[in-house]
């Protein structure tokens, strides 16, 4: 393998490399203003190279897989200015099989993804043709090598399948952006279920209806719980966690949150966007609890951060981020969390997620999609309202969680949960 040689050459005057080499061929088809744009194939490589000179990192990377001279030079030359090594290359370790391949999706046709775009739009066009749209879909496959130094040696294929539908509706000076799309390893999507929920989030915004500011009871669904997650996210990374710069430096087996919310890094299921056998750095995978029953059990590690921490990586490499996010589901159904709401607002989507603080856990977002529960009923859409409130405090004051996860992207699995309270401001 090419990466064989990387590392060959780079222990000449290495203590310690590292390289992979990486191939994806991709094909993209996409629809705009109800129409055919682009049917565009591409193919991208990259090969990168690690190594350890004199206890320092030196890193190289280059679209260019015949440049093999150039790249371990260059990997040799920044170790000089590198930052300390505080870690060793791992030794070979048998990781767990997960399937991120799908002989399926490579066979997938042009014309099949066309036609996938053009089912979408005549489905929402059938329900409301006043929606200009967006859609398209997509697939890629690609083929990974990996060694190091100690031993590690490993080459994996995947695959990824994608498919997604959004409009615009105009009604003089309003403007709503909705729509629906997933991605992940399989060619096992279906498209007519893609826009039958965007069907749904336009439906159920027909009706424009007032709220009043206030302090009010919130329903994410599993699309609007990234305002919950980034902070999250951010919080257990293991390098914000070593800095100090996470609230949850040094709170593990504190409680945090509600004891029915639990929450995992699971890299091992098959054919979500975060799986694989290793990570980026020859870790065999595993999976993490980071809060379980409300009490923090975990960070996540990189092997350069769990170094400086004095523990162990979890196979979170490079950069201690999670693989699959999965939300253990509750026991309430979607429809009793809205029944049992006299006053109310559903949250699906915001904007301005990440400004600020939020690795303080505090946001204040723009309200992009939202609906306003009455009654135990969803009236309506709600315009120009702001949502703002801090997530360890939300996680407190859990009202509900839903008894049925749904996936987000393909890397997150999250029901939808209701917080008791939270600050509603509309203009």
């Amino acid at each position: 393998m090419v990466v064989n040689q990387l590392i060959e050459k780079a222990m000449q005057r290495a203590s310690g490399a590292q390289a992979s080499v990486e191939w994806a061929e991709s094909t993209d088809v996409s629809f705009e203003n109800d129409r055919l744009k682009a049917v565009k194939s591409s193919q991208s490589t990259g090969m990168s190279v690690k190594v350890i000179v004199d206890g320092k990192i030196g890193l190289s990377h280059t679209t260019d897989t015949s440049d093999l001279d150039g790249v371990v030079e260059r990997a040799l030359e920044a170790a000089e200015f590198g930052s300390p090594a505080h870690f060793e290359f791992p030794s070979p370790q048998a990781g767990e099989d997960v399937k991120v391949y799908d002989d399926a999706v490579p066979s997938v046709p042009k014309d099949e993804m066309v036609r996938i775009g053009e089912e979408m739009i005549a489905l929402v066009k059938e329900y409301n043709s006043n929606i200009i749209l967006s859609a398209g879909a997509g697939k890629v496959v690609g083929r990974s090598e990996f060694a190091n130094s100690s031993g590690v040696e490993y080459a994996s294929e995947g695959t990824g399948f994608g498919v997604g539908i959004f409009g615009q509706w105009i009604r003089g000076t309003d403007i709503l952006w909705a729509g629906h799309s997933f991605e992940w390893r399989k060619r096992e999507i279906d498209q007519v279920e893609i826009a039958r929920r965007a069907i749904k989030w336009f439906k159920m915004a027909e009706k424009i209806v007032p709220i009043k500011s206030g302090d009010m009871p919130v329903i994410f669904t599993p699309e609007g719980m990234n305002v919950l997650l980034l902070a999250l996210r951010l919080g257990f990374n293991g390098k914000n966690v070593f800095l100090g710069s996470s609230p949850l430096a040094g709170r593990l087996d504190e409680k945090i949150a509600d004891a029915r919310f639990s929450l995992t890094d699971n890299p091992l299921i098959d054919y979500a966007n975060g799986s694989g056998k290793y990570d980026g750095e020859g870790v065999p995978h595993q999976v993490t609890p980071l809060i379980e029953d409300g009490i923090v059990k975990n960070f996540l590690y990189d092997l350069d951060t769990a170094g400086r921490a004095g523990t162990k990586t979890t196979g979170n490499g490079v950069g201690c981020g999670p693989t699959n996010i999965v939300i253990k589901e509750g026991d309430t159904p979607y429809e009793e969390m809205v029944k049992n709401t006299k006053m109310g607002l559903l949250v699906h989507s915001v904007m301005g997620l990440g400004q600020g603080n939020p690795i303080s856990g505090e946001f204040s977002v723009n309200v992009q999609l939202g609906y306003k529960i009455e009654n135990g009923e969803i009236i309506g859409r709600v315009k120009d309202v702001m949502l703002a409130g801090n997530t360890y405090d939300a996680l407190k004051n859990i009202a509900a969680i839903g008894d049925k996860a749904d996936w987000v992207g393909g890397s997150l699995l999250t029901p939808p949960i209701q917080i008791s309270k939270l600050s509603v401001v509309t203009r």
